[in-house]
């Protein structure tokens, strides 16, 4: 499957949970095709209300291109909302990350499954 189709499955999957467990959540239509700042979901719980990247990975380390989180940064806080990376691990689930618990090298924020483990929130513990 292809990296783009696997992404876009990826989304459908987060958006499909998040809605099943109470949020209201938006695709944001040209995500990552547009030269202007956006995010791939806009999910809103209550007094949480987040603009997410959705990432996907059988690796255990993703790259993230400082462009893209700086964009996410810039698109979020336009709308007042939280900035969240969402990665899912193959076989390994998804976890939500502030972009500030990311690692720096070269040119990208990485995360690594181990580092999503100890910083970031398993899917149970963002719903909640």
């Amino acid at each position: 499957m292809k990296n783009k189709k696997r992404g876009s499955n990826a989304e459908r999957e987060l958006f499909d949970a998040l809605w099943k467990n109470g949020f209201t959540v938006a695709r944001v239509a040209g995500s990552g095709s547009t030269s202007m700042p956006s995010c791939d979901l806009l999910a809103a719980k209550a007094s949480k209300k987040y603009a997410i990247e959705c990432k996907i990975t059988i690796d255990d380390k993703k790259y993230i291109s400082k462009k893209q989180i700086s964009e996410l940064k810039t698109f979020a806080n336009g709308f007042g909302l939280k900035s969240i990376i969402a990665v899912r691990f193959f076989r390994k689930g998804w976890f939500f990350l502030s972009p500030g618990t990311m690692e720096q090298k070269g040119k990208s924020f990485f995360i690594s499954y181990e580092r999503a483990k100890k910083v970031g929130k398993t899917f149970e513990q963002f719903i909640n």
